[in-house]
Order: structure tokens, then sequence, then C-alpha cells
């Protein structure tokens, strides 16, 4: 029987049927729109998503049925912040607000910190606290749709919604539940001085448990609605860069993931929860990872998503005149030059992630000449995603977490230029596994581990994490791009003040 891994991204998801013997016997992937409803608000059609996520599974299953080994565990990898409300029996009751890129909510963040203080709070959840999380936007919903706040039963996170309205219990991962700011990830569960001081009520938040938990079957509606067969256990999964890690063969510590998709993120896996002053000070934020005793920290950014928008403000009419099948990206790849550019990049074009969360700032793209190119424009993006880590990477370094090397994973890691200017930029190895999409193969191994496929993570990691590709650094492209990287500081703290104005909302005429 073969294990079902879903993976659940702010602009699309993926599925995949994997067999216990690491072969993949199908696969699907649907993307859906972001709804920007008004400035700053960012959302996602609950209903409308939940349809196209149906279909991957069932499109996925189908797939593994018809190559003679059908699914027995399915489970889930999902983005981390957004929440959908819904009621006990199992009705949809509004948009999911995309925490990571909507603006509201930052006064609520604010009010939190003062009534317990900043160490007090990053000793029971350390995340840097900021208004990409998900109190502040349950605290906005309080206040400003008191109705269905009140209506709500449970607000889930994505991968714990799709698991409950598949007839799953309303269960969460503790690292999903970090993504609140609301949960104690030593006591392993919600922190009533939290909860109380943020102003919410602890019942409409579903109960926390360690991922790769069973939180019961798919019911037999949905069951027969998808193609699956009866019986098939719902496994709680995780935030997806967690997934990510132990799909990329990460199970145990000193060793890191960069998962590149709509978001990058760098993973590093800790034995233990970090000394919290160092890591309160280096701006990292500690949650659980999928397997028991090991926690991890995320420095993230926009990736993928820039390369989209690249892609559909420079290409758009490329790529309608492409042949079908054709990959735009191969195409505008092959215009990039081969080494740096000498244009610079400031990957704000949303708010930032780790470690900075900036929300009032801007993208920028300086050195642009008649004579640039769109090819420089597009590798000029790739290195500004890549120097955006380099001062938090520097900050692990001083804390005696080195990195001897990266797992790329997600979409970004099948291009090689983007990899080659990685390790080129970090001086370090991108090794790219057989499989990149890790975020639906850590899912499944932790379907396989929960229910008995795998005696444990080091037999799933041996038959299912193959090297695929060592992308080396270049010594002379790495001193270039060291020189490169001091003027990228030199223009993010320069344009900084200008860049601030600039994003402030347009003033009433």
């Amino acid at each position: 029987m073969s294990l079902l891994g879903i993976d659940l991204g702010t602009t699309g998801s993926k599925a995949a049927a994997y067999a216990a013997d690491g072969r993949v016997l199908a696969s699907a992937y649907r993307e859906y729109p972001i709804l920007r409803p008004a400035p700053g608000r960012v959302e996602l059609d609950s209903a409308a998503v939940l349809a196209l996520i149906r279909e991957v599974i069932g499109e996925a299953a189908g797939g593994a049925s018809a190559a003679g080994d059908p699914v027995s565990a399915l489970c889930f990898s999902s983005m981390g912040e957004a929440l959908v409300p819904v009621t006990r029996d199992r009705r949809i009751l509004g948009p999911s607000i995309v925490a990571s890129l909507d603006l509201r909510g930052a006064e609520y963040v604010d009010a939190l910190i003062a009534r317990v203080g900043l160490e007090t709070f990053y000793g029971i959840n350390p995340n840097i606290p900021a208004a990409t999380y998900s109190m502040p936007k349950l605290a906005w919903i309080r206040d400003h749709q008191p109705d269905l706040y009140a209506g709500t039963d449970f607000f889930l996170p994505w991968g714990d919604f799709v698991a409950f309205m598949l007839g799953g219990e309303p269960r969460t991962s503790f690292a999903q539940a970090n993504r609140t700011l609301l949960f104690d990830v030593r006591g392993e569960t919600w922190s009533p001085p939290l909860v109380e001081a943020a102003g919410l009520d602890g019942a409409k938040l579903p109960r926390p448990v360690m991922s790769g938990t069973v939180a019961g079957e798919v019911s037999e509606a949905a069951a027969r609605e998808l193609g699956l067969p009866r019986g098939v256990a719902i496994v709680v999964g995780a935030h997806d860069q967690c997934c990510n890690a132990l799909g990329a063969g990460i199970a145990a510590a000193g060793r890191a993931v960069c998962g590149i998709g709509t978001f990058e993120c760098i993973t590093p896996v800790y034995a233990g929860i970090p000394d919290a002053g160092a890591t309160l000070a280096a701006g990292l934020n500690v949650e659980h990872h999928v397997l028991p005793g090991l926690y991890v920290s995320f420095i993230y950014n926009q990736a993928g998503s820039l390369a989209r928008w690249f892609r559909d403000t420079f290409a758009a009419a490329d790529r309608r005149l492409l042949e079908p099948g054709a990959d735009i990206y191969d195409a505008l790849a092959a215009e990039m030059p081969p080494g740096p550019t000498r244009l610079l990049t400031l990957p704000y074009f949303e708010p930032s992630g780790a470690p900075d969360f900036i929300a009032d700032s801007a993208g920028v793209v300086a050195g642009l000449r008649t004579s640039t190119t769109r090819g420089e424009i597009l590798r000029s993006i790739m290195e500004g995603a890549t120097f955006y880590f380099v001062r938090s990477l520097d900050a692990l370094k001083r804390m005696g977490v080195a990195t001897r090397e990266f797992v790329a994973t997600g979409g970004g890691a099948k291009s090689d230029a983007w990899l080659q200017i990685k390790a080129d930029i970090m001086g370090v190895p991108f090794v790219r596994p057989r499989i990149t999409e890790c975020g639906t193969l850590g899912a499944a191994i932790l379907a396989g581990l929960a229910t008995g496929v795998f005696r444990g993570p080091e037999q799933a990691v041996s038959v299912f994490v193959k090297r695929e590709r060592v992308f080396a650094p270049r010594p002379r492209h790495h001193e270039a791009y060291r020189e490169l990287y001091a003027r990228y500081e030199e223009l993010r703290a320069a344009t900084r003040p200008v860049l601030s104005r600039l994003s402030a909302p347009p003033r009433a005429s």
C-alpha cells in the first residue's frame, strides 16, 4: 500500500503517492490565485482552494490505484501561519488570511509584548514577534469581524483543515501550533499566559500533538469522492519546512535544508532547544522538527514569488508562445549571463521574513542601463534573494552552528543556475536530491512512520533520499560575490528610509 504526501503552499498544492520501495507512483499539482481585497490584505478563498486540493488528492490517489498500489495513509505538509475558520460540523465560514503576507494586526503584537515582556514571551514561544504570525490575525478578526470570530469553532492551519474536512479530528502539530505565537514550546501545549494576554479564546484552537500522530481515517464519503480505499489513515503532518527537512533526509542535527518555493527557507536542525539568549540576539525562531527530540530554526524570505513576478511581468507573451510542455523558466535561464551581474536587487517586494520582518519596505533593482538584458535582471533577482540570508548565516556561525552543505528542495531546486548562484554566494556546496519535492516526500515518510511501514526515520531516509547532483562553489565567483554583497548591504542601509516612505499607504484624495 502506498503513502500519499500532500504539500499545501501559498500559491499551489502538490500531492505525490510513493511506494514503500521509494518509487513515485503518481503526482498532481494545482495553482491557485492569491486574493488582495484591499491594500495590505492578502487572502485565499478557502472553499475554492479546498476544491483544488481535493482534485490534487484524487488525481494522485487515482494514479496510485492504477499502478496497483492504492493509498493506505496520507499526511500534509503545509504553509505555516494561515488559518481557516470552520465549525464543528465541517462548514467553512470565511477566507483564510495569508498571515505571512498580510499587514493586518501589527498593533496586537505590540500589545502582547507590552503585557508579557519580550524575554518572557520568547522563553515560552521562541519566535521573533511580528504581524506575520497567526495571533495578530485572530485578534484582528475578533475585533473587526466579531460575528465570524464568535461563530467559528476552530481556526485550523491548512493541512489540519484539509485533514478535518476529510474526516479527521481537529488536531495540529507542535510545529504548526508554534506559528501562532501562542504555543509553549517546552510545555508542548497552548500557553495560558499568552492566550490570555492576547485576549483570545483558547477553545477555538485545535489540540496540539506531535507530528506523526494518527488523527483518524478518511470518511467513507470523502473516500468515495477521491477514489481512496476505505480506512485510509490521516496522519498529522507539520509546517512545510519541517516536512521538507525530513524529505531532504535530515533526521539528525548538524545539517540544513534550503527549501526554495514561493518563499525560500533555510532550516538548520538542532539536537535540543538552543540557548534562548543567543537565538533571540540572532533573530532566530525555534520550533519542533517532525521527529522527537529535534528542533529547527527558520530564516526565510521571498524567492519563487519573485521569479514568478518576473515571469508574469517580463515574459507573459513568451510563455504563451511556448510549445506545449516547454518550461518558460528554462528559456529565461538560458538568457542569464554565466557570472555575477553588476546589478543589485533588494528582495523586499513583500513584507520580509525572518529575521528582519520588515513590512514597510519595497523591492529595488539598482544599476539598470539601456543595455541591461532581462536575463541580467533575472539573475540579479536570484542573487539578491540569496544575499538576504548571508547575515543570518554569519550569525549562526558565531553561535557555533556552521553548515557544511545545504540540501536544496522545492521547485527552485530544479534550477541548475540558481543552485550554482547559491553555492557561489554562500561558499559551500548545494546538494540536489533525486526527489526535490521534499514537502510531499517528508509528509509521506511521516505517514509511513505513523502506520508502521518503516522501523524508523533512518530506514525511510535510506529508501527515499538519493543525491542527484552537487553544486560546488567556484572560488573566483565567490570572491566576486563577496564584493557585490558588501555593496548590497550599503544599498540596503542607504535606501531603508526612502523605501519605508514609498511603502506607506497613499493618502486619501
